[in-house]
């Protein structure tokens, strides 16, 4: 890589000393968007058919609910509103209420704590038959206070001292990287109170019930969860550190609710709740943790036959986890990975999607380029992986940018 980028530095200098500089330009943008105008880049898909979210739309009797849990780095409330409406003109939504609800996040041991926000919005079809409720979670507040202590490497006494674009990634690097070290320290707890606090708001309420610009508590020990959880549909949605959130928080709530709460969990051992996992780090993640409490017994857990059968938290969780090769902090699943360090109680099957989301370009034979940035950011406004959360594949809904742009290898048990 730095031979190709000294290379090319020293391209772009010989034309600017020969009195070129304007020709140059022209011929180095031209030969870029001739590399545009075709997209070749990578759709690989490895797994069993899914349908996305789309067949649940038109639930009856529930509800498809929809949390996303975002990744390191200090968000803002609707961080996530390009993302949702992007899926609302796929799933073919474009009635949204007035308004959003926001409920602040708090813990019920300490009403005092600040866990973030929830944000939740309300999506329909023309004639109103489908509709789709999206929760986001916003947890960086939690870790913001952490990482003021590397607020002095921002100011303008040390980065002034910098080039340009070391600066700028300096300040990412001190945005991101901290998020990860920190969730191993003692405000994982915190992080994951927030997510279970979350998914409580996601199956206590719906729409109409759900308060509005409030710090409140929820609690699971509610007659209206269990009854909620038999006819909902959920899925999850997240990107990096965000996929370590869920996996370990549904884990912690399937610790808790197994020693007090019978009915909350035998309505969650009837469902399948997919994860589509953006810029997937699970790997990178596990690193120097301990392995979960149950782990190499997916069979035992997972088949009807199966001994322990009884003790799963969920009946299936698909986990579609989408990886572009040229993000360099993103890595596929493998078999070994979920039978020994993910918990055999979520009976978890993956689909891994290698996916180019970032664009690849030749530059001037020298060897080929992406940005690893947009390889690590571009997920959620990637068409392909809109219409694959969407509307899955196959099935006969499946997106044409999909079918066409994407090869799929099917596999079985």
């Amino acid at each position: 890589m730095k031979h190709i980028l000294r290379s090319l530095l020293l391209l772009i200098a010989a034309v600017q000393l020969s009195g070129c500089t304007s020709f140059g330009r022209g011929i180095a943008e031209a030969f870029m968007e001739k590399q545009q105008s075709v997209d070749t880049r990578l759709c690989e898909i490895w797994g069993k058919p899914f349908g996305g979210l789309a067949p649940f739309l038109g639930n009856q009797q529930g509800k498809m609910k929809v949390l996303i849990v975002h990744g390191v780095g200090d968000h803002l409330p609707g961080y996530s509103t390009q993302f949702v409406e992007l899926l609302a003109k796929e799933l073919d939504l474009p009635v949204m209420s007035t308004h959003y609800k926001n409920i602040s996040l708090t813990s019920r041991l300490d009403s005092r704590k600040n866990l973030g926000n929830l944000r939740i919005n309300r999506l329909l079809s023309k004639d109103q038959s489908k509709e789709l409720i999206f929760y986001e979670l916003t947890w960086s507040v939690i870790t913001a206070k952490q990482k003021e202590v590397l607020a002095y490497d921002n100011s303008g006494e040390y980065s002034f001292r910098r080039a340009e674009v070391n600066d700028l990634m300096k300040k990412f690097s001190n945005d991101t990287s901290p998020d990860p070290i920190i969730y191993l320290g003692e405000s994982r707890e915190d992080i994951l109170v927030s997510f279970g606090q979350s998914l409580c708001w996601m199956t206590k309420s719906n729409w109409s019930d759900l308060p509005d610009d409030v710090k409140r508590s929820c609690s699971f020990n509610d007659d209206t969860t269990a009854t909620n959880i038999d006819i909902d549909q959920y899925a999850f949605i997240s990107h990096s550190l965000g996929s370590r959130i869920i996996i370990d928080g549904m884990q912690r709530i399937a610790s808790l609710l197994n020693k007090r709460d019978a009915e909350f969990s035998n309505a969650l051992k009837n469902k399948e709740i997919p994860i589509y996992m953006m810029s997937n780090q699970l790997p990178m993640l596990q690193l120097g943790r301990k392995l979960p409490e149950v782990s190499n017994q997916k069979a035992a857990y997972c088949q009807p036959n199966g001994e322990k059968y009884h003790q799963r938290m969920l009946s299936k969780t698909p986990i579609i986890a989408f990886s572009d090769p040229n993000d360099l902090l993103s890595y596929a699943i493998s078999h070994g990975f979920v039978e020994k360090y993910l918990d055999s109680r979520l009976c978890i099957d993956v689909t891994n999607i290698n996916i180019n989301v970032a664009t690849i370009f030749d530059v001037f034979g020298l060897g080929k380029l992406a940005n690893p940035i947009d390889a690590h950011l571009g997920y959620d406004t990637d068409s392909r992986v809109i219409a694959l959360i969407a509307k899955g594949i196959g099935n006969k809904n499946a997106a044409k940018i999909v079918n066409d742009r994407c090869r799929w290898i099917e596999t079985i048990d």
